[in-house]
Order: structure tokens, then sequence, then C-alpha cells
């Protein structure tokens, strides 16, 4: 007998289901505004690291490859676009131009790191790319001499907002909804690469490489798409968040930044796009609950503040992880490939 809530025979309910969830979206700044307009940026910010997660997802979650460096191509990203829309080179080209130069120049780097690792897997492949993401960063950070490009470590400031002709987005309701098109459409592409020939000759080499290369599977080839294509939507979101901000400077891109992204997931559920989703959502959101309830906390219990609240969200952030590695190893919302790899069977 067919569950009552079967889509199979309701299809209808699917396309319900889209409809609020299109709605909710919709309304949701309005809503977080009567909270603080401080919550419509927050949630921006969200949906930037959605975009990394969904880039960096198709490097770990579908081909297998352990990226540690990833925040280094949004690094590149954001550079793009701060030189082609700032007055440091004089150039303030229209947004739609640039975020297509900053996705190839990503990808590019992207092809540039894959390439010299093709023969590395696990945890020596994580070091280059921990090492690839820092020599970046020190790379913006010293490229004002003797040529002044990046302007070191002051920053480019004096960036474009996003603009058309007669509009500019230039609050954070306007950015959402231009984020929101565009996560959109990222996500339909992350969908229908899972499911073509591609996405699935990247979950062959994710299981078995050699096994792989055996069933005429070019890896090479397919190994370095998936650095580009990943590292593709990491300068795509550099470049929204140069925009956003108006400002940048290689302190924006430092291996936290990495780490967190590869927390998002592998706690949403690594090759799951909507695993990888609620992952970023939830760890975008929670630690800013943690800093507005913190210090409060705090202060009511001891009249003042005993530990800084950084700390705390810190132990907090790293408890949860650990529990979520103790009892849901293969994140909270994995793919079905991966949740069957971690079951238990009788023996």
């Amino acid at each position: 007998m067919r569950p009552y809530f079967d889509t199979r025979s309701k299809p209808w309910l699917i396309w319900v289901g889209f409809a609020l969830i299109g709605f909710a979206l919709a309304v949701l700044p309005f809503a977080l505004t009567q909270i603080g307009t401080t919550w419509v940026r927050i949630t921006n910010y969200a949906i930037l690291y959605i975009l990394l997660a969904l880039g960096l997802n198709i490097v770990v979650g579908f081909a297998g490859l352990l990226d540690l460096g990833y925040i280094a191509f949004y690094a590149v990203g954001a550079y793009v676009y701060a030189l082609l829309a700032s007055p440091q080179f004089g150039l303030h080209l229209p947004f739609w131009v640039i975020l297509p130069i900053g996705a190839a120049v990503a990808a590019l780097f992207g092809a540039m790191l894959g390439a010299p690792t093709l023969k590395l897997r696990g945890d020596y492949l994580a070091i280059v790319t921990l090492g690839f993401g820092e020599i970046i960063r020190i790379f913006l950070n010293n490229l004002s001499r003797p040529v002044n490009i990046t302007n070191g470590p002051q920053g480019i400031t004096g960036i474009d907002p996003f603009s058309l002709p007669g509009f500019r987005f230039d609050t954070p309701l306007k950015f959402y909804y231009l984020l929101l098109a565009i996560v959109l459409v990222v996500i339909v592409i992350n969908l229908r690469l899972q499911n073509s020939r591609i996405g699935r000759a990247w979950e062959a080499i994710r299981e078995d490489e050699i096994a792989a290369r055996a069933m005429g599977i070019n890896t090479r080839n397919l190994k370095l798409l998936a650095f580009a294509m990943g590292a593709s939507f990491g300068g795509l979101a550099g470049g929204m968040f140069s925009a956003i901000q108006a400002f940048i400077s290689p302190e924006s891109f430092i291996l936290v930044e990495s780490i967190m992204v590869v927390s998002m997931v592998v706690l949403g559920g690594m090759g799951n796009i909507w695993g990888v989703i609620l992952g970023a959502v939830l760890l975008s959101f929670i630690p800013e609950i943690l800093r507005w309830t913190v210090t409060p906390l705090q202060e009511a219990l001891f009249g003042r503040m005993v530990i800084e609240p950084e700390v705390i969200r810190m132990l907090l952030f790293g408890l949860a992880l650990v529990l979520v590695m103790l009892f849901r190893p293969a994140g909270l919302l994995p793919s079905a490939v991966r949740k069957r790899e971690l079951e238990e069977r009788p023996i």
C-alpha cells in the first residue's frame, strides 16, 4: 500500500510544495525586517555560503576530492570584481560582464590547482589545497609592490554595487532577490549535473577511481572539470560578495572560512544538494543567533561577561560537529549512496 502523501500518486503536491516554498522565500525579507535589517544582510551572506557550499560539493561530494583551499577561488572572484568595478584601475564595468569573467578566472585557477594534484588523494590532497589557499591570500596581501594592483592589506574600497539602467541594488533587500535568483539557477545547474553522465562519472571516481578508469572513464579530464566547475561557483560568489561589501581585503579569505564551507558540506551531507543547502543555512544562522544570545545570558547569570562570546560560539560549534560525526556520520541529509556506504550491516 502506498503512503497517504505519496507524490507519485499526487504529483500536484510537488508543485504545491514548490509554490509554498517560493512564497515563503519571497516574503522572508519583509518578515526579517520587522526584527531588524541586520537579519536581511545575514540572510544575504547565508545565500553566498550556499553558493560556496554547492560549488565545493561538486569537488568534495560528487568527485570525492578533499579541498581545504576552496576559499582561494572565492578570493579570486572577489578581486576580479573589485579590480574591474572600482577606482583602483579606474574601470567601472557592468556587473553582468564582470561576474562571468570572475567565474571564468576562478575556473582557470581551479584547473591550475587540479592539474598538479591529479595523483593525490585524501590527506595529501587536503594539504596541497590548503597550501594553495594560503598562497593565494598571501599573494593578494603582497601584490602592492612594485606595482600596486591589489592595494595590499589595506584592501580595495569604493567597489560599485550591482546596477541596471535606472536601478541600483544598493540595499540588502534588493540584493536578497538578486542573490535568490542566482542561487536558484545554480541549484538547477547542480541538479542537472548530478543526474548527467558527468555527475555519474564523478560519483564513480569517488567510489573507486581505479575501477572507474578500467570502465573507460577519463578520470584526468573529469577531475579537472570538477575543480573548474566548483571553482567557478566560488568565483561567482566572490564577485557578489565584493558588490555587497563595497570593500574587500585579504583578511576576508582566511583558512577558517575554508574550514567553515567544508563543515557545511559535511554537516548537511556530502553529495546531497539539499543537505548541503541545509548545512549552509544552519552554520550561517546558528553562530549569529548565538552572537545575540550568549552575551545577554552571561550578563543575566553572572552580572558580567565571564567568557568571550566568540569562544563560547566556537566551543558550541565544535561540540555540534562532534555530535553530528558520532550520531549522523553521513550528515543531516545524506545522499542515498553515502547512507548505504555507512550503514552497519550484519556479517
